[in-house]
């Protein structure tokens, strides 16, 4: 009930969605407010990240979160489901970040990456539950 009443405001329903228009009119899909990485001031969206990784022909699904860090208050995290023929080591590591960092703003690049063999998705739609994925990131970056 809480939450409901959070969301339904001043006879508007906040789903919580953030985009920008640019300068012909058009929207662009930023991501979900609470999928918001806030790392060292900085907020970013898991989304462009995600759009990065997806270029990496070894990538077959990913979902960017943020975790924990003492100094920065979250870095970015790529959780990575790579082909079948492609096998996670500390090379590949590198890199994907070196491939991130080339495409994007150098506090952009995921710190931590963690190869998965799938990522938790909703049974109905299929979509990427990064609820869960942040669930199990708390659980293990706990202090």
């Amino acid at each position: 009930k809480e939450n409901t009443a959070e969301t339904w405001r001043d006879g508007f329903y906040h789903t919580g969605d953030t985009a920008w228009m640019d300068e012909d009119g058009y929207f662009w899909y930023v991501g979900r407010v609470d999928d918001v990485i806030k790392s060292s001031g900085y907020r970013i969206g898991p989304f462009e990240i995600e759009s990065v990784l997806m270029e990496l022909p070894y990538v077959l699904e990913c979902a960017v979160t943020g975790v924990p860090d003492e100094i920065r208050g979250q870095v970015v995290k790529a959780t990575i489901v790579l082909t079948k023929d492609k096998t996670g080591s500390d090379e590949l590591v590198k890199e994907i970040k070196d491939y991130v960092k080339e495409r994007t703003a150098p506090y952009k690049y995921p710190r931590v990456i963690e190869f998965v063999p799938e990522l938790p998705k909703t049974v109905g739609s299929g979509k990427i539950r990064r609820a869960a994925i942040r669930e199990m990131d708390n659980a293990k970056y706990k202090k």
